[in-house]
């Protein structure tokens, strides 16, 4: 993976980030378990999508007029489990939700086809490659024929595992808002267009995962479905597709490491009209982090169809029943998460604070955005043999900690510990040293400009608390 990535999975591993599942039995096929700072990081991210989706207002200039002032967005938390006839009407029992796989016939290895021939990878749903199989990667021997393998993860729901208790763990998150749009438009009272949000796990058995969380077989969903007319459908496409690059913009994405990607007709899920890859230049190379699709009227057809539930739009006043066109945002938490790390991951040789060593170390610093950052301040007490020092630093900390993700640490030289702080993105440092003692103020740090301030400790909370306003 080369040896930026190894640094960054080391990084996550030994700061508290992200742990090998069941590693003390020698890990679990992929599975990742999202330590202190990762649980922080993601929980963050979530909430920037969050607030983004159900918060956020745009202008009425747009699309001619036809946004309102009001994101008309919704949340929803569907069950993992579902009707197996779920899956039979959306389409991923049958062949198309399946890799492409080739067995080497020497060393008996599978491998999923695009790996072999190169190039994109086929789409979830996507018709895939048709290139012909080169020699096993691992033993150059000959290669089988591709065979389409289904992802779905089966489970059994009662006491006997017969086919009749047979259900999947959902495959996506999607599937549950469509089943309950007639809930969600009813009880809520909207009206078309409107969006419903939800962010949830995913599980695909996955043959192949790999390059660290970028491909695993539970992963973490952030979707939302917008629901609108036929008619207005490609320009809230437009509109979406260019709301969700910005986002990733806003919070520290480099415009040279983004790119939509138009996937052409013959590699598109069966459902969409259109489909564009927002891609992240990651060490490994350009990859998906998120998906928009026009999966126009597909989705809520095919489940009426199959339930018997009426499930068109009836709009008031014109009597027009009709099914709405859904524009799908789908982003991969995980995958997300991974972007930001490589985006924020540097290294800064000749260090940036005080050594003891003659040369000094290459020093990380992790620049991540300071909302989603896991820590947004860290309490020094400059010297720990001062009780004085020492127990006003702690005060602080419990000032500070009702508001901000905060750390306290006192081992180590002081240059040591803003070291530690910048490797996990610690934005803000708080000293507490000698002049603390006179005239009760502590110094402020700033990750990124290394910049100092005094500030008065009854202001501290103000203070920081107007960075992340």
């Amino acid at each position: 993976m080369g040896n930026l990535i190894s640094n960054i999975v080391s990084l996550a591993k030994r700061r508290g980030f992200i742990f090998p599942s069941s590693e003390i039995y020698g890990g679990f096929g992929s599975c990742y378990d999202f330590g202190p700072l990762g649980v922080e990081m993601k929980n963050n991210i979530k909430k920037a999508w969050w607030d983004e989706m159900t918060r956020q207002t745009f202008s009425s200039k747009n699309l001619g007029g036809q946004i309102e002032e009001q994101r008309n967005i919704v949340g929803l938390d569907a069950a993992i489990l579902m009707s197996p006839k779920v899956w039979q009407a959306s389409g991923h029992l049958t062949a198309g939700f399946a890799d492409e796989l080739v067995e080497c016939k020497k060393c008996h290895k599978r491998f999923r086809q695009d790996e072999i021939v190169g190039g994109r990878p086929p789409n979830i749903f996507g018709r895939g490659r048709t290139s012909a199989p080169v020699a096993c990667p691992e033993c150059k021997g000959e290669l089988s024929r591709p065979r389409k393998f289904n992802l779905m993860m089966k489970t059994f729901v009662g006491p006997v595992e017969d086919e009749a208790s047979q259900t999947y763990l959902r495959a996506e998150t999607c599937q549950g808002i469509y089943l309950n749009f007639k809930n969600v438009l009813q009880t809520m009272r909207l009206k078309i267009p409107f969006g419903i949000a939800q962010i949830g796990k995913a599980f695909r058995n996955e043959i192949t995962p790999g390059n660290f969380i970028f491909r695993t077989r539970e992963f973490e969903q952030m979707e939302m479905q917008w629901f609108c007319h036929p008619t207005s459908a490609d320009d809230w496409f437009e509109f979406w597709l260019k709301e969700r690059l910005n986002w990733y913009y806003n919070l520290g994405i480099k415009k040279e490491n983004l790119r939509a990607v138009e996937v052409p007709e013959k590699e598109r899920a069966h459902y969409a009209k259109r489909q564009v890859d927002i891609e992240y230049k990651f060490p490994l190379g350009w990859k998906e982090i998120e998906g928009v699709h026009n999966r126009g009227e597909w989705d809520l057809y095919n489940h009426a169809k199959y339930s018997g539930e009426d499930l068109k739009y009836s709009s008031a006043g014109s009597g027009q029943a009709y099914y709405p066109y859904i524009i799908e945002t789908s982003v991969g938490v995980d995958r997300s998460l991974f972007a930001f790390l490589c985006q924020a991951y540097t290294e800064v040789r000749g260090g940036r604070t005080e050594t003891t060593k003659a040369v000094k170390e290459v020093e990380i610093l992790l620049k991540l955005d300071k909302r989603i950052a896991p820590v947004k301040v860290a309490v020094l007490p400059l010297v720990k043999n001062k009780p004085d020092i020492v127990n006003k630093a702690k005060e602080v900390y419990q000032l500070l900690k009702p508001h901000f993700v905060c750390q306290y640490d006192e081992l180590g030289s002081i240059g040591r510990r803003y070291r530690r702080g910048d490797e996990i993105g610690v934005v803000f440092s708080v000293t507490c040293d000698f002049q603390t003692l006179k005239d009760n103020t502590v110094t402020v740090r700033n990750r990124d400009t290394m910049k100092q301030e005094r500030v008065v400790i009854s202001d501290i909370v103000g203070n920081i608390g107007h960075t992340f306003l």
